[in-house]
């Protein structure tokens, strides 16, 4: 084998698990939007003075049974984000464990308190846990034991590498006499050894990844609005890879996001101090420094790709237009709504990638121009309506300054649709009601969605998505892993020249990405029911 093929194969390799790793962080990330409901309801109306701006003190102040009730969904919102690192422990080890993720799941909880508690321990032992021997925020409570300050880097650590273990002894045998600790019962076990030298090596290790982790967080937002530019930029360029969740997730959840002291308890990471701020009785102004890395999502969720939808919708056929005005309207409302974004963001990039070049840098103005304008709305991971009402309106303007985002949305939409439509009427851009050749592309038609509801076609047959999807992969022996994320079949294949991308698009896919043995092929929000009826299908053959 040439040079050149084994480094292609091994960056193949890498990003394969990149994407398996990102894919993984969606468990537990997919817990925000619950968890931030929760704590958005609860801490809006346990606010003295939002319950003043709106007249409520009478009838759920203090003393009340709606306050009570407010009071328990806050705690309970709360109690979620503060144990995160434990939850992306379970859920990485969850995503990443290729067979008997049940026990991979219980023995990542096992692995994480072994670690922390031996910490623990080594820092009592030399005396570290002394008042004043530590630097401030170095030391944390971590599901009740005095640990170092590791966030969600912690459980990450411990969900891939407990992952790895499952995966290499949950079939492992033991001799005779001690057989009955093999197989699956075997990986708790090597797990908790495993994670006493962890901890070990965490202790004499973590405290210099802690300053560099904190040096970066530093120069992050010292750069400014120049740096939230780049944020925003590159967060939405990597979405086409499926990274995007490997790179926010620092800046939300650790020290790279920045630092603030709530309530006398220092948080790390921009998410993590918007949700503490919330919850917080005292803060009179949510922080823009944290909320940088969260509200430039609301111009483009709300106003821009509804007018890049708009733009697309003027340029259809005249003969099409009715068509593709009911799946661009759906898609536009799926994104103020909720920010999903993929089935607009995927139809322009993969009929002409140059939009989706210029829509990466308008996400980076709109971070930055948030940035300027003092804005400090935080979301859960969507940045649609439902975030914008928790987090923004019903906080007050004061508070959060969210009167700037339909400002300044009111200029993204324009911008987007007078661009959009003259670069696709010039380009000549196949959009949805736009024929090249016999082809149109397309968001979604009625007949795919019902398609994939019912599972199956108009003659009755309940497999037959799924029987197109894997002859359209290359059949159950090129499968080597297969998953989902929000929007998209994640596959690794064992041959990529197996792949027919033109069977995955006639069976109601809006594209295939391709990176060496990972495909994505892109479904929109109903790909977990696709998933699942595709894995039926796979083990009844």
């Amino acid at each position: 084998m040439s040079d050149t093929m084994i480094k292609e194969k091994r960056g193949s390799g890498f990003f394969s698990v990149l994407q398996r790793v990102g894919r993984a962080f969606m468990l537990p990330i997919a817990l925000l939007p619950i968890a931030g409901l929760l704590l958005g309801i609860g801490a809006s109306f346990t606010n003295i003075a939002t319950l003043e701006t709106y007249n409520l003190i009478g009838l759920m102040g203090p003393g009340t049974i709606l306050y009570s009730i407010f009071t328990l969904l806050s705690s309970v919102g709360t109690v979620i984000f503060d144990n995160l690192p434990l939850l992306f422990a379970m859920g990485v080890a969850l995503g990443m464990a290729e067979n008997e993720k049940a026990t991979a799941t219980l023995s990542a909880a096992i692995a994480f308190f072994v670690m922390h508690k031996t910490i623990n321990a080594l820092l009592s032992i030399s005396g570290r846990l002394e008042p004043g021997v530590m630097q401030e925020g170095t030391v944390a409570n971590v599901v009740g034991i005095e640990s170092l300050q590791m966030g969600v880097f912690g459980g990450i650590i411990v969900g891939l590498g407990v992952a790895w273990l499952n995966n290499r002894f949950y079939k492992i045998r033991l001799p005779n006499v001690i057989s009955f600790f093999g197989g699956t019962r075997f990986v708790p076990i090597i797990s908790t050894t495993v994670y006493i030298v962890v901890g070990v090596l965490m202790f004499f290790i973590w405290p210099y990844v802690q300053t560099g982790i904190y040096a970066l967080g530093d120069l992050v937002l010292r750069s400014g609005y120049a740096g939230t530019f780049i944020y925003g930029f590159i967060e939405r360029i990597l979405i086409p890879f499926g990274l995007h969740h490997v790179f926010y997730l620092p800046f939300w959840q650790t020290g790279v996001g920045g630092s603030a002291l709530i309530d006398g308890v220092m948080v790390y990471g921009a998410q993590n101090i918007f949700f503490a701020e919330l919850a917080s009785p005292g803060v009179e102004k949510f922080s823009v420094e944290a909320c940088r890395f969260m509200s430039g999502k609301f111009p483009l969720m709300i106003f821009g790709l509804p007018g890049a939808a708009l733009a697309m919708y003027t340029c259809a056929d005249s003969s099409k237009k009715k068509a593709a005005g009911g799946l661009l309207l759906s898609a536009a409302l799926t994104s103020m709504l909720t920010g999903i974004t993929e089935p607009i963001e995927f139809t322009f990039l993969f009929v002409a990638p140059v939009l989706y070049v210029i829509h990466s840098i308008f996400a980076g103005l709109a971070y930055m121009l948030m940035h300027l304008l003092n804005v400090g709305v935080g979301m859960t991971f969507s940045g649609g309506i439902i975030d914008l009402t928790l987090f923004g309106i019903l906080q007050g303007n004061a508070k959060t300054n969210w009167i700037m985002i339909p400002l300044v949305g009111i200029v993204y939409f324009l911008v987007y649709f007078l661009l959009f439509r003259f670069l696709i009427r010039k380009r000549n851009y196949p959009t949805p009601g736009r024929e090249v050749g016999e082809e149109e592309v397309k968001l979604y038609t009625r007949a795919d969605y019902n398609k994939k509801k019912n599972g199956g076609d108009a003659n009755g047959d309940e497999h037959a998505i799924s029987r197109m999807i894997l002859d359209g992969l290359g059949g159950k022996e090129n499968i080597a892993s297969l998953d989902c994320c929000a929007t998209r079949l994640r596959v690794s294949v064992k041959d990529p020249e197996k792949v027919v991308d033109a069977t995955l698009k006639a069976s109601g896919a809006s594209g295939v990405i391709r990176k060496g043995v990972g495909v994505q092929v892109v479904y929109g929000p109903q790909v977990s029911v696709i998933k699942s009826e595709l894995e039926d299908y796979i083990s009844s053959l």
